[in-house]
């Protein structure tokens, strides 16, 4: 309902107050996000900001999704990585009336799976230094 869910605000409540009280204990940590709804749209952008905001006030680190949008043209596809046009971080929909053995789509999945990729290499690269090259298109290639 264009929101996090209300778990994940009671998590939300739980977890400032004890974190912020030790000091900022998450500062420096990573964050990334993802949502999914039954619609295209679903305000999935406020529902990223919202997890974004969070991660902010925790002094984390968000991890963008990385992807340029697709199945912008006209000869773009469902079957795109980042079909739904996201920058903040993941995004799926999936049909109201598929169950999760069809929904959300495997474009949207390998869109997660990107981001998922990309939180693990940027923890690397913090771990190890910048100086360590990224492999050779490993961004998006993937699958």
């Amino acid at each position: 309902m264009g929101s996090a869910s209300a778990e994940f605000k009671a998590f939300q409540e739980a977890t400032s107050r004890p974190v912020l009280a030790k000091g900022f204990a998450w500062s420096g940590k990573l964050a990334a996000g993802f949502t999914n709804s039954g619609a295209r749209s679903g305000d999935k952008l406020s529902t990223l900001v919202q997890l974004s905001l969070f991660a902010a006030q925790h002094g984390m680190h968000w991890i963008n999704l990385g992807l340029p949008p697709a199945n912008n043209s006209s000869q773009g596809s469902d079957e795109e990585r980042n079909r739904l046009g996201i920058w903040l971080g993941a995004g799926a929909q999936s049909n109201v009336d598929q169950g999760p053995d069809l929904a959300p789509p495997r474009s949207d999945l390998d869109t997660a799976r990107f981001l998922g990729r990309r939180v693990a290499e940027t923890a690397w690269q913090l771990a190890r230094g910048r100086s360590i090259p990224e492999r050779a298109g490993s961004r998006h290639d993937i699958r």
